[in-house]
């Protein structure tokens, strides 16, 4: 075979390798939250409400971002009080995933910041005066404190999977670590914002249900 024989015959490999390539689309995802408003129906001291968006920034990386306000009524065995406030996490997510061919698919890792700005009502509370710590005089004056935060990081695992072109369902769960909450005069906030239910241990636990749809940019 001829030097110019074999140049060609490269040419024509590239070519047709190049011809059979596939491309995925870049750009910024907007959705919002299914979870909260189901939420929200079955239990009827809920409200919330939460839009999702990402970045691509390449193959395998994208910058995310969650957005929210929520309210919670806390009914415990000697307190019901009520936390509501605005909520915001930023981190990014790391596809594990292979895609084939054309599509577009997510098994992620992500790392979320989280903070969150709310205010404490204490609706009631019930004062020991019997002879057992079930028996006591319950105060119903609601006590307010506004101007609380709370701060925290959490590592989220999930699956995001394109049902139409652009259109995309995931699902997803998060473990929290507070990192530092403000919490009323004598008294511990069992709800922040975003986190969830604060226990003891100060963790917590996240779920998302979101659809969502991309603006495509670019192909790459």
């Amino acid at each position: 075979m001829s030097l110019k024989g074999y140049a060609q015959e490269k040419e024509n490999e590239e070519t047709f390798k190049d011809s059979i390539s596939y491309k995925t689309n870049y750009g910024l995802r907007i959705g919002v939250d299914l979870s909260k408003p189901l939420v929200a129906a079955l239990q009827g001291n809920y409200k919330g409400l939460e839009f999702v968006t990402d970045y691509r920034v390449s193959k395998k990386w994208y910058i995310a971002a969650e957005f929210g306000s929520e309210e919670q009524t806390a009914r415990e065995d000697f307190t019901n009080s009520t936390s509501k406030g605005t909520y915001a996490r930023l981190g990014f997510n790391y596809n594990s995933y292979d895609n084939w061919l054309d599509m577009n698919n997510e098994i992620f890792l992500g790392f979320r910041y989280g903070f969150a700005n709310f205010d404490q009502t204490l609706n009631s509370y019930q004062i020991n005066t019997g002879p057992t710590p079930f028996t006591g005089t319950t105060i119903t004056v609601p006590q307010t404190t506004t101007g609380l935060t709370a701060h925290w990081s959490e590592i989220m695992v999930g699956i995001k999977a394109e049902i139409y072109d652009n259109v995309f369902m995931s699902i997803s769960g998060s473990y929290k670590i507070m990192i530092s909450i403000k919490d009323p005069p004598n008294f511990k906030s069992h709800f922040a914002p975003g986190f969830n239910r604060v226990y003891a241990s100060n963790t917590g636990f996240g779920f998302n249900y979101t659809i969502s749809y991309l603006i495509p940019f670019q192909k790459k």
